[in-house]
C-alpha cells in the first residue's frame, strides 16, 4: 500500500525514534521525581526539549505547555480562557474552516453563555475580512484562525486577522498543527497570543503536543482543565510524557531545519499529480491558484463519489478530507464553507504527500489513480 495521507498523520522519523528510545528504558524516570538522579535526568530532558521547541518558533521556554496533542491544547486554550473571563468580554470569533476541535469547543462554550461568531470564507477558503472586521469588537475575547488548512492546504493570511484582534483587545489563537515542515513558524511574525502544535503532524510521535501562551504584551492567563499533581505550573496536571516530549523537540528541529529541502523534494511531486489530474474531464482542484502548502492536493471529480474511488483503489491510502470528518461519514464542513453542495463535498479527495514517500512509488500511484478514475467514469457511462 502507498501512503498518501500525510496531513492525517506522519511516520516517526528514525532520528526521532532514536532520540526517544532511551527515555523508555534505562532513562525511564518521572520528571517530577525531585529526590533522585532518574527524575533529575528526565526533568533536564524536558527542559532541553522545551528550549529546543521555543527556539524553533521564536518563543520563550516558559511560554510552552506540554499536553497530549492539538485537540487538548485547543480545548485548554479556549475553555481555559473562558474560565478566566470575569468581564463581559466573552465573544468568540472563528473561521468557518477551522478544525472540528475548535468548532466543537466554541459551540460547547456557546451553551454556557459565550457568544460565538462564524466568519465566512471565499471559494478558496480565505477569510472574509469585512465580516471579520465587523465581528470583532470590545466584547470579543478571542479570535481563532488556522494557519494551514488540514484539508485544502490553504495558507491563511494571518497578519490582518492578528491585527484586527490586537486592535480590539482580543486574544488571537492560531492552530499551527499543519505548519512545521511546510512553512517557517515564527510566533512573533504571526502575532499569535496562543498557538497549538501536535507532534504527529511533523514526523514526531502521537500523543504529544504543545500550547504556546504569550507571557507579555499581552500576558495570557488561562485556568486548568485537569487537576492533580500541579505539573506544568499547575496548568496541566499529569505525569509528563518524557519520550514524547523529547521526540517532539527532535521532530520540530528537523522540520524547522529541513522544510526548504522538503519543499523542493515534494512540491514537484504534488505539481505532477495535479498536472495529470487536470487532464481528466471534470476534475476541479480546490484553491488551485491560491497560496497553498506544497504537499497537499484537494480535488473533486464531477459526478464521482470519493468513496467509490477509495474502494476501487485499496492499495492507495488517501482520504476524503479531514480524518475526523471521514470517520463520521459527514460532508466536510470545510468544503461546505467554500461553497460546495453536499453532493460535491462527497466527491472530494485529499492527497497529502510526505518526505518518506518514494518517487518511483509515487509515480506508480499517480498511474493507478488516473486509471482508477478513468475506469469508474467509463463504468458510469455504461
Amino acid at each position: 500500500m502507498t501512503y498518501l495521507d500525510y496531513n492525517a498523520t506522519t511516520p516517526v522519523l528514525p532520528e526521532v525514534l532514536e532520540a526517544m528510545l532511551p527515555w523508555f528504558t534505562e532513562r525511564f524516570g518521572n520528571a517530577a521525581s525531585s529526590t533522585h538522579a532518574f527524575g533529575w535526568a528526565a526533568s533536564e530532558a524536558v527542559n532541553i526539549a522545551r528550549e529546543t521547541i521555543a527556539n524553533c518558533i521564536d518563543a520563550e521556554p516558559a511560554e510552552l505547555l506540554f499536553c497530549s496533542g492539538a485537540t487538548e491544547a485547543i480545548n485548554l486554550a479556549l475553555q481555559g480562557l473562558a474560565m478566566q473571563s470575569t468581564t463581559d468580554r466573552r465573544g468568540i470569533v472563528y473561521l468557518a474552516t477551522e478544525h472540528k476541535a475548535v468548532i466543537d469547543t466554541v459551540k460547547h462554550l456557546e451553551a454556557f453563555g459565550f457568544p460565538i461568531t462564524e466568519i465566512p470564507v471565499d471559494s478558496n477558503g480565505v477569510a472574509d475580512l469585512k465580516s471579520l472586521e465587523s465581528a470583532i469588537h470590545s466584547k470579543t475575547m478571542v479570535v481563532c484562525a488556522m494557519m494551514v488548512n488540514n484539508e485544502t492546504g490553504l495558507i491563511q493570511p494571518l497578519e490582518p486577522i492578528a491585527e484586527l484582534a490586537r486592535r480590539n483587545g482580543a486574544f488571537f489563537l492560531c492552530d499551527a498543527s499543519q505548519v512545521p515542515g511546510k512553512l517557517p513558524l515564527n510566533i512573533q511574525q504571526i502575532g499569535a497570543d496562543l498557538l497549538v502544535l501536535s507532534a504527529h503532524k511533523f514526523y514526531g510521535p502521537k500523543g504529544i503536543g504543545a500550547l504556546y501562551l504569550r507571557r507579555r504584551n499581552p500576558r495570557v492567563h488561562i485556568s486548568p482543565l485537569l487537576f492533580g499533581g500541579g505539573h506544568e505550573k499547575g496548568l496541566r496536571s499529569g505525569t509528563l510524557n518524557v519520550p514524547g516530549i523529547v521526540g517532539m523537540a527532535e521532530a520540530l528541529r528537523l522540520a524547522t531545519e529541513n522544510y526548504s529541502h522538503w519543499s523542493q523534494t515534494i512540491r514537484p511531486m504534488r505539481d505532477e499529480l495535479e498536472k495529470q489530474l487536470l487532464k481528466i474531464a471534470g476534475v476541479q482542484i480546490s484553491a488551485l491558484n491560491a497560496n497553498r502548502a506544497y504537499n497537499t492536493s484537494h480535488f473533486r471529480v464531477d459526478g464521482l463519489r470519493a468513496s467509490s474511488l477509495i474502494k476501487a483503489l485499496p492499495d492507495l491510502a488517501f482520504s476524503t478530507g479531514s480524518a475526523c470528518s471521514s470517520a463520521h461519514g459527514e460532508p466536510s464542513h470545510v468544503c461546505k464553507a467554500m461553497g460546495m453542495s453536499d453532493t460535491q463535498a462527497f466527491e472530494v479527495i485529499r492527497i497529502s504527500l510526505g518526505i518518506t514517500l518514494n518517487g518511483h512509488e509515487f509515480k506508480l500511484a499517480i498511474e493507478k489513480l488516473y486509471r482508477g478514475i478513468e475506469q469508474l467514469r467509463s463504468a458510469q457511462k455504461h
